[in-house]
């Protein structure tokens, strides 16, 4: 397998796999993703700011995909509770990570994960953020599977309330 920033070549398939995300969520009565995001303009600049990466089989094929980046993240700047690392310190950030409907369950967010973390080690940073819905369960497992830190509540733009969570490697 394959993990390398997407082209806009690879934006159909990206949406697919988001729109497949959106539809478990919606069965799993989980209000994320379910107002139009994120939409094609959103993952077209992720792909601009070379900031959305895809997970491809050794057949090319798109299998999942995420967002990561090591700017820093304008919500995550007031948290009701307290990050493990200082407001100062670099960190990176996952967003937008979904996996193909036929590929759940096979590890591949995992994977994802640990490629994000060897790239934050690689520059020498030795910490990860990120945030989910409260509903969004499976994600919560997962974090928790590799071992990142609940560290309070982060507010969206729009208001929406999300669960934070950090790790430190």
């Amino acid at each position: 397998m394959t993990f390398c920033h997407a082209t806009p070549h690879d934006l159909s398939g990206i949406m697919s796999i988001i729109y497949d995300a959106q539809k478990l969520l919606a069965n799993q009565h989980i209000d994320q993703w379910q107002n139009g995001y994120p939409s094609e303009s959103v993952i077209l600049q992720d792909i601009k700011n070379n900031e959305c990466y895809v997970l491809k089989s050794e057949q090319n094929k798109l299998l999942a995909t995420a967002m990561f980046s090591t700017r820093r993240e304008p919500t995550y700047s007031n948290i009701v509770g307290q990050w493990r690392t200082e407001s100062n310190a670099k960190y990176g950030v996952i967003h937008r990570m979904a996996v193909a409907e036929n590929q759940r369950g096979k590890g591949l967010a995992k994977l994802i994960f640990a490629r994000c973390e060897q790239h934050l080690l690689r520059d020498q940073i030795t910490s990860m953020r990120i945030d989910t819905h409260e509903g969004n369960l499976a994600m919560q497992q997962l974090l928790k599977q590799l071992n990142y830190c609940y560290c309070g509540v982060i507010y969206l733009l729009n208001g929406d309330k999300r669960l934070a969570f950090e790790k430190i490697f």
